[in-house]
């Protein structure tokens, strides 16, 4: 069953020949739709852009993404040369609105192929309409990319322990995409998403510090100010890394590439970069996850910007958990 908000365009929605569980005629004020909706079943919403009252405020719109499942809203738009524009378009899909049109025959066809990021990518001009960090987020806010190169090389126990330091100094939260590890922390500032709920969530956190993501298969990294892109150096992980792509180094030749878990001694690293032909950004060995204070962690962040992360700060002999403390029943 659906639901149609309708005003300007009330008579070509009804038009429509579906089945209607709720309808509303006029304008509405976001919160308004947001009281009504936010925890109403429906299978499509059609909504009327002209049926939000201040729609021309982008602030409207991004506060109805946060709200509603916006895969299932299809969003009309109105005649307006403003919202015919890329940068405006843009906009709606940095906030995760996927399913827009001006007409009736759009509208019938999003609600049986409803779009997703793939669908609209293609008119998604990231520096047309502004950086989606710098333009949804204070100046403050950090959101900061990990992502394996090699086959589990620790993108999230990185991510866990990052914001463990972090959170000393910071306000700090932490995202993964399209997994659910995160669960296992217990941890209500570790949050766990899908990549089409990720804008969604962002915003959300945008107050906080630092923003962490596991990105894994996630693509859309323009979303980060930085990615650590990390590799595994072990003789097995490497050589699949390379037969996978013998062309991965040199893809990522500016990019903050990382070697994680890391047995490649410091003084051996200029070899390893001879002969992968790449510039390591950093050498994380392996690091006690039940440790809070981490030099190696600590040197890390301090070299990401993070000023108050002193490189001096921890002793990985100084945390000595006993074992059952691995274990919460």
């Amino acid at each position: 069953m659906n639901v149609i908000i309708a005003n300007k365009y009330k008579d070509m929605l009804n038009s429509l020949n579906i089945e209607i569980i709720k309808s509303l005629d006029g304008v509405y004020d976001v919160d308004d739709i947001i009281s009504q909706f936010s925890n109403f079943y429906f299978d499509r919403m059609i909504l009327d852009i002209t049926a939000l009252k201040d729609y021309n405020n982008i602030d409207t719109l991004q506060k109805l993404s946060i709200n509603l499942d916006m895969n299932k809203v299809i969003l009309l738009l109105d005649d307006s040369d403003e919202s015919s524009t890329s940068a405006y378009l843009s906009k709606l899909i940095s906030m995760g609105i996927y399913n827009f049109t001006r007409n009736l025959e759009g509208v019938r066809y999003l609600l049986n192929n409803p779009n997703s990021y793939r669908d609209v990518a293609h008119i998604h001009n990231v520096e047309g309409s502004g950086s989606y960090v710098d333009e949804n987020f204070s100046n403050n806010t950090r959101v900061i990319g990990v992502k394996n190169l090699t086959d589990s090389a620790g993108a999230t126990t990185l991510v866990y322990m990052m914001k463990k330091h972090l959170e000393s100094n910071y306000s700090v939260c932490a995202i993964e995409v399209d997994k659910r590890d995160f669960l296992y922390f217990e941890d209500s500032n570790m949050i766990s998403t899908t990549a089409v709920d990720l804008p969604k969530e962002l915003m959300k956190k945008r107050d906080v510090n630092v923003i962490l993501i596991d990105l894994n298969d996630y693509t859309d990294v323009d979303i980060c100010n930085d990615v650590l892109y990390l590799i595994e150096p072990s003789i097995l992980k490497l050589n699949k890394l390379m037969k996978r792509d013998r062309r991965v180094f040199e893809k990522h030749e500016n990019d903050k590439i990382m070697l994680n878990i890391s047995s490649v001694q410091n003084s051996d690293l200029s070899v390893f970069e001879y002969e992968a032909k790449a510039k390591i950004y950093y050498n994380m060995p392996f690091v006690d996850d039940r440790n809070n204070s981490s030099r190696d962690i600590n040197g890390l962040l301090s070299k990401l910007g993070f000023a108050k992360q002193s490189v001096g700060v921890g002793d990985d002999d100084s945390s000595k958990n006993k074992l059952l403390g691995m274990f919460k029943f």
